[in-house]
């Protein structure tokens, strides 16, 4: 199908790491801007197997993330300065309880009780 567009085309599948099945995409590499926009054209909104495919023009990868800066072991184990805030209720047993939020939201607030 597509190789009627562009012989040389390269096609990689999207595949789930853990089954190895794939995932239900594909990305083609053409050898020529006008090829890739023929094949858009072609074969966008095309019904194959019973179902309808969607190609478009791949969005560029975004850049890599910049590296954490390093933070020497004796500044790293000091807590950041912190304001009171008189809003937050530290009594009536309402702090540490497993009754809703999650286990990320609990270590937030442990994390906000250090001085």
């Amino acid at each position: 199908m597509l190789t009627d567009v562009d012989p040389g085309v390269r096609v990689r599948l999207g595949k789930d790491r853990m089954t190895g099945k794939p995932r239900g995409f594909a990305f083609a590499e053409f050898s020529d801007p006008a090829k890739a926009a023929d094949a858009i054209r072609r074969f966008d909104a095309y019904e194959l197997g019973g179902r309808r495919l969607r190609v478009n023009d791949a969005d560029d990868k975004p850049p890599a993330r910049a590296p954490r800066p390093f933070i020497p072991s004796s500044q790293a184990s000091m807590p950041p300065p912190m304001a009171f805030d008189p809003g937050f209720d530290m009594g009536g047993g309402g702090g540490f309880n497993r009754k809703g939020g999650s286990r990320r939201g609990l270590r937030a607030k442990k994390r906000s009780l250090r001085y």
